[in-house]
């Protein structure tokens, strides 16, 4: 049992075991105790951006809950891997037919994650599984962006807002791991910097950490965490950005690619430069934005990474 503890991921060894456990949600935390003096649980739609605890707080209220029986009772499925109607046919009909009559509490729970990825399809056939087996199931929803949540789906929920965690928080608990795992990387600013670049997430955060510490053991450095994240050198970023001439840049495109960078990473930091660069006009700063979201949206469709960053390249040359 130690050594199966030993192996876990960090993000699992430290996931919250408790409700009690949830960092900085009070909210959310205070209504879910309610919910468990009582033992009657609505159906909960959990939103918010990733890392700030949304899958940890359903699946510490789900152990509140069973204690031992919590794996019996509760169906964990991510919906962004299996998102089509037969799963809801299949897997969530079937696990909601059956009764919960062991216990104090009379109904088992199906957490849905990433539910923002399920079709329209899925979702409306969802809609009718929570109609009809609401005597003995109870759903959870999680996902990022609740505005792609069907309103049907919205009105049969209570939702919950997850906010960003403080930075306070997060350097508390990262702290905290790197002195249980005697970690190398300890400093509140060097802790800052991690976050800056997980962006908030302390799912994230936390895995960079643990990448880090497996590689770099006795000491941890910047350019340590900067290379396990995928950052982008910022002088690439720089040339790219600032090139005049559209020969040199689309070769330099290819050089990029080549190189095995990330285009999504490129995206990112191209981003944050034209948004800092003081000296672009509006007109051309709003064309690069909208240039950027077209050629993100293409990669995600799977368009090639090489001609839609060479597209990229002529937004970049005009703007000069």
């Amino acid at each position: 049992m130690v050594r199966a503890e030993k192996d876990l991921p960090w993000v699992e060894k430290y996931r919250p075991r408790t409700v009690d456990d949830v960092a900085s949600q009070d909210e959310v935390v205070s209504v879910l105790k309610k919910c468990l003096q009582s033992g009657d649980l609505p159906h909960l739609l959990f939103f918010g951006p990733p890392g700030t605890g949304k899958t940890s707080t359903i699946l510490a209220l789900a152990r509140d809950l069973y204690g031992n029986e919590f794996r019996q009772k509760v169906l964990e499925l991510n919906a962004s891997d299996e998102r089509g109607i037969s799963v809801i046919r299949e897997k969530v009909k079937n696990f909601s037919q059956m009764t919960a009559n062991q216990g104090k509490i009379r109904y088992r729970i199906v957490i849905l994650d990433e539910a923002d990825s399920m079709t329209r399809d899925a979702q409306t056939a969802l809609r009718r599984t929570m109609e009809k087996y609401t005597k003995t199931t109870r759903f959870c929803l999680i996902c990022n962006y609740v505005t792609k949540i069907i309103p049907p789906l919205n009105s049969r929920c209570s939702k919950f807002r997850f906010r960003p965690l403080p930075t306070d928080v997060l350097v508390n608990k990262l702290d905290e791991i790197c002195t249980k795992e005697n970690v190398n990387f300890r400093g509140s600013d060097d802790l800052k910097f991690l976050i800056e670049l997980a962006e908030g997430d302390m799912r994230r955060a936390v895995t960079l950490l643990q990448s880090a510490h497996r590689i770099s053991a006795e000491k941890i450095t910047r350019e340590d965490i900067r290379n396990i994240a995928g950052v982008i050198p910022d002088n690439v970023v720089e040339q790219i950005y600032t090139e005049p001439v559209l020969d040199r840049l689309t070769k330099r495109m290819r050089d990029f690619v080549r190189e095995g960078y990330s285009g999504d990473q490129l995206l990112t930091q191209l981003l944050q430069m034209i948004i800092a660069d003081e000296r672009i006009e509006d007109t051309k700063r709003a064309a690069l934005l909208e240039k950027l979201a077209i050629v993100e949206h293409r990669m995600k469709d799977g368009a090639s990474e090489l001609i839609s960053l060479q597209d990229l390249a002529a937004t970049i040359v005009s703007s000069h």
